[in-house]
């Protein structure tokens, strides 16, 4: 009996204290969150991702044109005969969800904004594509399954599809988690840096992107199925988070400010006193 009390004591100091009720919170950009005695705001940075150099062979084969979705940035670069030789699309975080205990952070999720657009026009042999066009936008990356969905918006039908289950992450390198109290000992402020690596499309997003972009089951659709057989996949994602951290609770005053607390107060009474006669 004595020892079902303690456990029922010991474990009724834990859920006081924070720590057996974590707290699943979504953070905006712009936006501030006050938990269990901490606060966190200032979400600022960026989800790039980089194209593999087999869905670059991809796209110079149907001698695609890639632009940019607000507020994304894309970046272009061509070698001498013209050609892409590097893509890479910069969004901004718009969002980060985690799990927190009231000591840890968990990251699960992160979304981004903005995104690039893919148009392709009928090429002369009919060997590659009848002409589309994509636009990939709005990432949002599932850290704890390791997926990405994204909202599509598709030409020869496809139209808008949100929140596609996209791509499966191979792999995930960089922290996903960060003690509170840590970071606010450091100065109040956190940057996570992550890499995710080996985007292998689902086979439904795959007959989307195929559809949409009328891939010719000649040379288009194989260039396309090429993709996921690399060892990059379609890319990799790399993330630079910062978020900043404060305590929400009000500072114990130090003795000395008791002391001159105490003495406002008596002078107070002394001059009630004075009044009075």
């Amino acid at each position: 009996m004595k020892f079902k009390l303690k456990s029922l004591v010991a474990v009724s100091a834990f859920v006081a204290a924070g720590f057996a009720q974590a707290e699943t919170l979504t953070l905006f950009a712009g936006e501030t969150i006050t938990n269990q005695g901490y606060t966190v705001s200032g979400l600022n940075g960026a989800g790039t991702l980089s194209f593999s150099q087999t869905l670059l062979d991809a796209l110079n084969l149907g001698a695609a044109a890639v632009t940019q979705v607000d507020p994304a940035a894309v970046t272009l670069e061509r070698n001498s005969d013209g050609v892409y030789s590097r893509i890479a699309a910069a969004a901004p975080i718009q969002a980060v969800q985690g799990d927190f205990d009231g000591t840890t952070l968990n990251v699960l999720q992160v979304g981004t904004q903005g995104g690039a657009a893919i148009s392709l026009l009928a090429d002369e042999d009919g060997n590659i594509t009848s002409g589309g066009n994509i636009t990939i936008k709005d990432l949002r990356v599932d850290l704890v399954n390791k997926d990405v969905y994204a909202n599509i918006v598709g030409g020869n039908g496809v139209g808008v599809i949100n929140d596609l289950k996209l791509w499966k992450i191979d792999t995930i390198e960089g922290p996903t988690t960060f003690n509170a109290a840590d970071v606010l000992a450091a100065g109040g402020t956190v940057t996570v840096q992550n890499t995710l690596k080996g985007l292998r499309i689902y086979d439904t997003a795959f007959q989307f992107f195929a559809t949409a972009n009328g891939l010719i089951d000649v040379f288009g659709l194989d260039a396309l199925k090429a993709v996921n057989k690399d060892v990059d996949g379609y890319g990799s994602i790399t993330s630079s988070i910062t978020v900043n951290i404060a305590s929400a609770t009000p500072a114990i005053p130090e003795p000395s400010t008791y002391a001159l607390m105490g003495l406002g107060l008596v002078g107070l009474g002394f001059l009630r006193r004075r009044a009075a006669r």
